[in-house]
């Protein structure tokens, strides 16, 4: 029997007002679980119940507001394995993966507890004060996508709550399931109304974005989307945190050790099956070295366990939904029939559910599908360069600008080249790494603003310009 969900307003569990719909678990591409189709009369009341805790929930210490996520933090190490099942079932990543992501998300909600609010002093003088405070923005809507469903969530509303801000959460319709538990977690410990989720399958996501009684939107998804979230947010000037797609793109140098990085660079292209914003989506190897690290990635493609993510010894799960299939697909037959040499993989698995093996292609360029759109699932380009500045300049083409990488032994070299990567995060003889003292970002149409850090903390403020002047003495009678 299926279990349904409910929606959280202002501290209530709900049903949605247009009924239910389905969650599906990609290992099998059957239901497994309803979850509450919500209304906009149900988002208005969302954002109502945030406005009325704003008040509270902004005058709270800093003290009291870190001690509720410490609390919140405690309570998701405690339920983490229920928590990474339910992200197996409706999300698709092996088990192993799905605890990453909790333990991600318990890291990055403590870090937030820890976080100091700075305080400016720009000039004390005996004739004036002058310091730069940081209040919170108000009334804060979450967007979040389906790839890493609880650890964006976390991302977007825990910083946000530190701050002082109430939330108002809406996760993909794909894989709900985890972030309305997280609400519900984070529920137990703050005043009511200060942390609400709203599901649906159409229409609330534009409701909020025009919504205005929402001050800032922070947003995971595609650059489509966000333009249109952008657009839509102008009516009050809402504040924006945009992380849009990528496309990332990583260098090998000619100096470059090949069974020194292959499987590092294999897994930061197929982490989370390739379904990741920063995760490596175009390689340029040097053509002395081409071959060699084509056939050392097929190598360990071939190696992953391919299957349900709650399967014993499973290593690689299913792409998470039928239309992310299909976009694989239709980039890889487009390739193949330009002429491309797929190494391994290439076809849909013969099984239930949207597996699809990880995929390694070669004799591709720019200017082909499967390099210049950004594939977001199990395969990996692999293009051949003779010059170092031209891969570069290829590199550098793609309007996406949300990280990229440089391989080689020269350090010197590799960072120097790094340097000159248009994009918000730049790795060397790594890619993908981020952690939660660190700044998150992306340029050109990957975004703006950033997550993370203190600078991802302070996104979710305004800032205010205190002078304080002692009183003129009185005048002489």
């Amino acid at each position: 029997m299926m279990r349904d969900h409910e929606l959280l307003i202002g501290g209530e569990r709900v049903p949605g007002d247009e009924g239910y719909f389905d969650v599906t678990d990609p290992a099998s591409g059957s239901a497994f679980a309803r979850c509450p189709a919500g209304s906009p009369a149900q988002l208005d009341r969302a954002v109502d119940a945030a406005r009325s805790a704003f008040g509270e929930w902004q005058g709270a210490s800093h003290a009291q507001r870190c001690e509720a996520l410490t609390r919140v933090a405690d309570d998701i190490e405690r339920e983490a394995d229920e928590l990474a099942r339910l992200i197996v079932r409706e999300q698709g990543k092996p088990l192993t993966l799905a605890h990453a992501e909790i333990a991600g998300g318990v890291a990055w909600t403590r870090y937030a507890a820890s976080q100091e609010i700075p305080v400016e002093t720009i000039e004390q003088t005996p004739a004036q004060q002058i310091e730069l405070h940081h209040r919170p923005v108000g009334v804060v809507a979450s967007i979040t996508p389906w790839n890493w469903p609880f650890m964006i969530a976390v991302w977007h509303i825990m910083p946000a709550l530190r701050a002082g801000n109430c939330v108002v959460s809406k996760p993909s319709s794909l894989t709900p399931l985890s972030t309305i538990r997280l609400v519900e977690i984070i529920a137990r410990h703050v005043p009511r109304g200060v942390i609400n989720v709203v599901t649906g399958e159409r229409g609330l996501g534009s409701a909020i974005t025009g919504h205005p009684g929402i001050d800032k939107i922070v947003f995971t998804g595609s650059t489509e989307t966000g333009q249109s979230v952008m657009r839509a947010s102008a009516g009050n000037l809402k504040r924006l945190t945009l992380e849009l797609g990528g496309n990332d793109a990583a260098i090998v140098l000619p100096d470059t050790p090949i069974a020194a990085v292959a499987e590092a660079i294999f897994q930061a292209a197929f982490l989370n099956m390739g379904q990741t914003c920063s995760a490596l989506k175009r390689l340029y190897v040097h053509e002395s070295q081409y071959r060699e690290l084509g056939e050392a990635m097929a190598d360990i493609a071939r190696r992953q366990v391919v299957g349900a993510g709650l399967e014993e010894g499973v290593t690689f799960g299913p792409v998470q939904n039928a239309d992310q299939l299909a976009l694989v697909s239709e980039l890889v037959d487009d390739a193949r029939a330009q002429g491309a040499e797929v190494l391994c993989g290439g076809e849909r698995l013969a099984r239930d559910g949207f597996f699809y093996p990880p995929t390694i292609v070669m004799g591709v360029s720019d200017g082909q599908r499967l390099v210049d759109e950004e594939q977001f699932g199990p395969v990996l380009p692999l293009i051949a360069y003779t010059d170092v500045e031209d891969a570069l300049r290829r590199a550098n083409a793609s309007s996406m600008g949300l990280g990229g990488s440089v391989w080689g032994a020269d350090e010197v070299r590799a960072r120097a080249i790094a340097n000159r990567l248009e994009s918000g995060v730049a790795w060397v003889n790594c890619h993908a790494r981020i952690q939660p003292d660190t700044p998150f970002g992306g340029c050109k149409m990957s975004g703006f603003g950033v997550e993370f850090g203190m600078q991802g903390l302070l996104e979710f403020t305004t800032p205010q310009l205190r002078f304080t002047c002692p009183l003129p003495s009185p005048a002489a009678s």
